[in-house]
């Protein structure tokens, strides 16, 4: 009788001991996701307070291409409010109209080589850069995180757990627009 008191007892500290470790990772799993989709957003918000002094710059040697310069405005109005409210494919679409408006930018400063030679536009655009790559690397680790979250919710014996408190599959950021897939072609 003792035996099976005990036996009992091991299995039940067993399952206990799974339940709160599962949950427990599961909660670390996804303020994991949260604190990657953070990141994106702080270095989005970098990239959107950096595109005004660009466009400052460049209006100086391009007045009449007001038409470019409304167009970033309101994309980086846009990208703000969906890093400020949206979900991640909100900010996915977001960063998709600012990296064209981005390219508009860059093409008026092909038309305008003193622009390229100003030293305040060639650091802005060597921060930019930088700040491209930081988005990227952050979007990507946004990515493994959600990967690792969504690996947790869905294996045994923690797909148990993860469906007695409602954790969901998140979704990965993608890009939308299909051009922005495709390699850029260079000619010379």
């Amino acid at each position: 009788m003792i035996i099976l008191l005990v036996i009992i007892a091991i299995i039940v500290i067993f399952v206990l001991w799974l339940f709160i470790g599962g949950r427990n990772n599961l909660v670390r799993l996804s303020n994991g996701v949260d604190n990657a989709f953070a990141q994106i957003s702080t270095q989005l918000q970098r990239r959107y307070d950096l595109i005004p002094n660009l466009v400052e710059t460049v209006k100086g040697y391009a007045k009449h291409e007001d038409a470019v310069f409304s167009k970033v405005t309101e994309a980086r109005a846009a990208a703000s409010k969906a890093i400020q409210t949206g979900s991640a494919q909100d900010v996915a679409a977001a960063q998709d109209t600012m990296g064209q408006a981005r390219l508009a930018i860059n093409a008026v400063a092909e038309q305008y080589p003193d622009l390229k030679a100003n030293q305040n536009f060639l650091s802005l655009q060597e921060e930019l850069t930088s700040t491209e790559n930081k988005v990227a690397y952050a979007r990507q680790a946004y990515n493994d995180s959600v990967m690792s979250y969504n690996n947790g919710i869905e294996v045994f014996p923690t797909v148990l757990i993860a469906g007695m408190f409602g954790y969901h599959k998140k979704t990965m950021f993608e890009v939308e627009n299909e051009a922005a897939k495709e390699a850029p072609k260079v000619s010379f």
